[in-house]
Formats: C-alpha cells, structure tokens, sequence
C-alpha cells in the first residue's frame, strides 16, 4: 500500500469556461466599451416614441437622427478616402473646405428650385408631398441606422431612410434597380481601370507624392462631394417640407455644417476602418483615383434621373472591383484571393443587410406597400 505523502494535494486541472458563459462575458466588455453610446441610442429610441404624434416637432428630431446618422454613414464614401490620404492635415482645415462646399451646394439647390434642398431628388412619385403625419419607426429608423454604423456596417441610407416614406412599392423597386446598375457599373468599370492601368498606377505611387497630387485630390474630392450631396440630400431632408423657407433652411444648413465638424474631428469614426483596409488608400495618388472615378459615375446617374438612387452601393461596387482588379494584375497567392473576396464578400453582405432593414421597415409602417403586397400574393 501506498502512502500518500502530507501536505501534497492534487493538481487542480482549470476548467473550460462554458460557451454561454463567454458570450455574457464578451457582450459584458461590449457594453461596458459602449456604455454611453448605447445609453444614447435607448434615450433616442424613447425620445422618438415621445415626439412622433406631434409632426412639427417630430420633423426636426427626425432630421436631427436622419442628418447626423446619414452624414456618419457615408462618411466612408466621399470623406473616406479624403481624411485617409490626408491624416498629416489639420482637422479643421478639411472641415472647412469640405463644409464651405456643402453650403454652396445647398444653397444652389435652395435658390434654383425654389427651396427644395433636394435637388429635386424628393420630386420622384411616392416622396414628393411634405410629411404631415409620423409614425414611430419613421422618426426611429436613422437611430437604428447610426448603431449599425457605429458596428462598422455600411448600409444603405438611401434605403434606410428614403423606403420608410414611400407611398409605393414602384419607388422602391426603382431605388434597387437603380443602385444595382450603379454597383455593376462601379464594379465593372474599377476592375477594368485597375487591370489595364495597376503598374501605371503603381508607378505613379512611388516614392514621395508631388504637391500637385496634393491640389488634384482636394479638387476632385470637392467635386466628388458636391455629386454626392446632390444625390443623397434627399435621405435628410425626406423629413422636412419639399419647400424651406430661409429660417428652415438656415436650420437645416448650419446643422448639418457643425455634424460635419464633429466628424472630420473624429476622423471619420470607427466606419472610417472600412476605408483604411483597403489596399493603399492612405497615398493621395490613389486616393484621387478612386475619387475621381467615383465622381464621374456619380455624375452619370445624378444626370440620367431623378429617382434617389444608394450611392453606398456604388462606392462598395468601385473598392470592390478596383482591390480584385490590383490582385488578379499582380498575381498574388491564393491566400491573398481568398482575403479580398472575403473583404468584397462582408460588404456585400453589410449593404444587403441594409436593404434587406429598410423594406422590412418599409412594408411595417406603409399600409399601401402592404396592400400591395396583399393584392400580389393573393390575387
């Protein structure tokens, strides 16, 4: 017989923690890392459902959520790539530059359509009457758009926040068709320019940028934002009247012009990360490249209709065939194949999302769409 020695005890062997026990943990560090944004996203969420009955003021505290959310969002779009090659400029500087072109924007679009700030985006059937009354998902939908945007996931605003006010499903459908033609267009035509032009475009990103690269990416990335305001200020001022008058519209102007502020202080928030990962974004020669091809598809559409289209499909469209055409002109790994699908894979999945959001939105709050819906499926 053995004699177990005194004062010895066995090993204690650690214990794998259970699986839902690291679950509650790790949504324990999100909310503790989040805590103040998600205690604003509840008071917003409560303030919507307190303001919805009475329209004047709920007008304003939708275009307050829908202003900011939507300015957040699509930051990685135009400012994206601008704030990204231009991290050794002065915040201010770029907030000025950027915000100066939005209030000539605005103003043009104010005085030449007699007040509209839409550029006549609002004129399309099915959004062109002024709200008279709101429900509660309409005022809270840019809530739910700026906590998807605070997770990194780049949807759609146009479909966020345009879908909940549609009189028709036809709207809709024109929205979609309309950004799946920018998105292929934006696709093909990246792909394209980066499989013919990838070892010019290399060589022009050697070394240290000239100053002029510095004045062409500012130029071209003012233009791409004047394009952009023009297509997507539609997505905020859905919640005001179809016509300001000049107190409303100072409103309007000067609150969107100190978001912008915010924002290029921040340095984009953390969707700004979407833009980062992308291959070279930080040189201004690439920068401008992407921008400028962006502009001029934007310009395209901005010209062929009036129907609101999601410009965050088409900028998806463009990174995703300009990183493909850059792999397949080097050559790379298959490893390297297999993390840009993954990348192009997660942003489709992110704007799908997005849709996919605003028509389950969309069809809650619209009795026509259900109605529609109804007459469809049962006739």
């Amino acid at each position: 017989m053995v004699k177990r020695k005194k004062g010895r005890s066995k090993p204690v062997v650690p214990t794998k923690p259970h699986k839902f026990t690291k679950r509650v943990g790790l949504l324990d560090v999100v909310f503790q890392k989040e805590k103040k944004f998600l205690y604003f996203v509840a008071f917003s969420l409560i303030m919507a459902g307190v303001v919805y009955p009475y329209s004047s003021i709920a007008m304003w505290v939708g275009f307050a959520f829908a202003g900011y959310s939507a300015i957040a969002n699509d930051s990685i779009q135009t400012i994206g790539t601008f704030i990204g090659s231009n991290e050794d400029k002065k915040w201010y500087w770029q907030w000025l530059f950027m915000g100066l072109i939005f209030v000539f924007t605005v103003t043009y679009s104010w005085v030449i359509f007699d007040g509209d700030v839409s550029y006549q985006r609002l004129a399309t059937p099915g959004l062109d009457k002024t709200p008279t009354s709101f429900v509660y998902l309409q005022i809270a939908s840019p809530v739910i758009l700026l906590l998807l945007t605070r997770f990194r996931i780049p949807v759609s605003t146009t479909f966020m926040l345009l879908s909940v006010f549609t009189a028709t499903s036809g709207t809709i459908l024109s929205m979609i068709n309309k950004s799946m033609a920018g998105y292929i267009v934006a696709f093909l035509s990246a792909l394209v320019i980066y499989l013919v032009l990838t070892k010019v475009i290399k060589r022009f990103i050697k070394g240290e940028a000239h100053a002029a690269w510095v004045v062409a990416q500012w130029g071209i990335s003012g233009f791409l934002w004047y394009i952009w305001l023009a297509q997507d200020l539609a997505n905020i001022a859905v919640y005001l009247p179809r016509q300001l008058n000049l107190y409303e519209f100072l409103a309007f102007t000067l609150f969107i012009f100190l978001g912008l502020g915010f924002l290029f202080y921040k340095k984009g928030d953390r969707i700004q990360n979407i833009i980062n990962e992308k291959s070279e974004v930080r040189d201004v020669r690439s920068a401008t490249i992407i921008d400028l091809v962006y502009a001029l598809i934007l310009f395209y559409f901005k010209e062929l209709n009036n129907v609101p289209m999601s410009t965050t499909w088409v900028f998806i469209g463009l990174l995703a065939g300009r990183e493909l055409g850059m792999r397949v002109r080097a050559q790379d790994a298959n490893d390297k194949f297999t993390k840009t699908f993954r990348l192009i894979g997660q942003d489709i999945l992110s704007v799908t999302l997005g849709l996919i959001i605003s028509v389950i939105l969309a069809v809650a709050i619209n009795p026509v769409i259900q109605e529609e819906i109804k007459n469809f499926l049962f006739k």
